[in-house]
């Protein structure tokens, strides 16, 4: 894992822009076609909005599995992730084909159908944030380190709910659904390459948890120290909580 801090979100987000589309362009190349993995949420936001103006993506070769969503609600509701999705990146574009989470009908025949689709091939990039818990997708702590199963039903944790308050999705707590179905950690970790996208001053602790704790169910994202491929772009607010000495240790070499 290498980490790579910069001065503010947009100057972040258009790195971490330039580097997915490069990877993207490049299975395209290789194979004729891109599997990705895309990441939702206020965080994501800005690095979606730049990598869907990066010149020369196929994005017809391209398809698109999704990383998580809440179980019970309906696409038309502001805070569905298949919503967001759809507006941000598959319209946007034309995104070739794409495997939405339908959370409104069986949670569980949903994640069994879509983590057969993602388990026919290997996913060339994933795209993911860290929550203000350290959670990866929607594993919050203490998360499954070791299914194998490619998506799970999981139950969230208040932080997490409280997060979604935070940042604008939901009214009140008590709105945020208590259940999702979420990409597995070892389904993520499965990624040939993954790219994780964490910007301000709210993501701090968990960054400093995650970076400078020990690798921890407790600590979800810390996970990604162990892949040999995984890059994560902080700005100086996500990253303020950092060592000088983690920093310049993770910045110059890949680690895991």
């Amino acid at each position: 894992m290498i980490v790579k801090v910069f001065e503010g979100k947009i100057s972040l987000s258009r790195a971490a822009a330039e580097h997915a589309a490069a990877a993207i362009r490049r299975a395209i190349v290789g194979r004729g076609r891109a599997r990705i993995v895309a990441a939702t949420g206020a965080s994501q936001i800005a690095f979606l909005a730049e990598l869907t103006e990066a010149y020369g993506i196929e994005w017809g070769r391209v398809e698109m599995f999704h990383l998580d969503e809440y179980v019970g609600l309906p696409i038309t509701h502001p805070a569905s992730f298949r919503k967001y999705l759809r507006e941000r990146l598959i319209d946007k574009v034309g995104v070739g084909q794409y495997h939405l989470l339908d959370g409104t009908g069986d949670a569980g025949e949903v994640a069994r159908r879509v983590g057969k689709a993602i388990s026919t091939a290997p996913v060339d990039v994933a795209f993911v944030g860290i929550g203000e818990n350290g959670h990866l997708a929607f594993n919050d702590p203490p998360a499954d380190f070791e299914t194998d199963e490619p998506y799970l039903v999981v139950r969230l944790d208040e932080a997490c709910r409280r997060q979604q308050v935070g940042e604008g999705w939901f009214g009140d707590v008590s709105e945020v659904p208590q259940e999702a179905i979420s990409m597995s950690v070892r389904q993520i970790l499965k990624a040939k390459e993954i790219i994780c996208v964490v910007p301000d001053a709210r993501k701090a602790h968990a960054v400093k948890m995650c970076f400078e704790g020990e690798i921890s169910p407790m600590a979800p994202a810390s996970i990604l120290r162990t892949h040999p491929n995984a890059t994560v772009y902080l700005d100086e607010d996500s990253a303020r909580l950092l060592s000088p000495m983690t920093i310049a240790s993770l910045s110059s070499a890949k680690t895991g």
